[in-house]
């Protein structure tokens, strides 16, 4: 008898680690922190929708606005670009001894809904912080119906 609950103590922690790795796979931005990301995900990025508009806020600090490429392909928002370092000076004499910040080239995917008018999609980005605004079709939008 003592074999069998320790197979379902077993079986339940196992079912709740399968339940986390399809939470974080089904829904990624559920996670609760920054510090949850695998590392070099950059730029961390916020999706939000309203009746009108799916929003995309892309963090990306010390990313001029002119390195920023912003494609839709097959109904996936593609933001990519490259980020220098600009870090200390490096020199003969110079080591760097911690260095978390991320350089170099970067690429994010978002996938779209069906509703999405990506004819006209609308980016501003100020201050490292990214903006894209992906209006929804008219004809996906509710509507009130008069009944006579």
């Amino acid at each position: 008898m003592n074999g069998t609950l320790n197979l379902y103590g077993d079986l339940f922690a196992e079912l709740n680690r399968l339940q986390d790795n399809f939470e974080q796979a089904f829904r990624p931005g559920s996670t609760g922190s920054i510090r949850a990301l695998p590392r070099h995900t950059f730029p961390v990025i916020n999706v939000g929708s309203t009746q009108d508009a799916i929003e995309v806020l892309a963090l990306a600090p010390g990313v001029e606005p002119s390195a920023l490429q912003i494609t839709i392909d097959k109904g996936l928002l593609v933001i990519a670009g490259e980020r220098n370092n600009d870090g200390p000076a490096r020199g003969a004499n110079t080591a760097a001894y911690a260095q978390e910040r991320f350089k170099g080239s970067f690429r994010r995917v978002v996938s779209l809904p069906e509703d999405a008018d990506v004819s006209q999609i609308h980016a501003v980005c100020r201050d490292g912080m990214l903006r894209v605004t992906v209006p929804r079709r008219e004809a996906f939008k509710p509507r009130q119906i008069s009944v006579n």
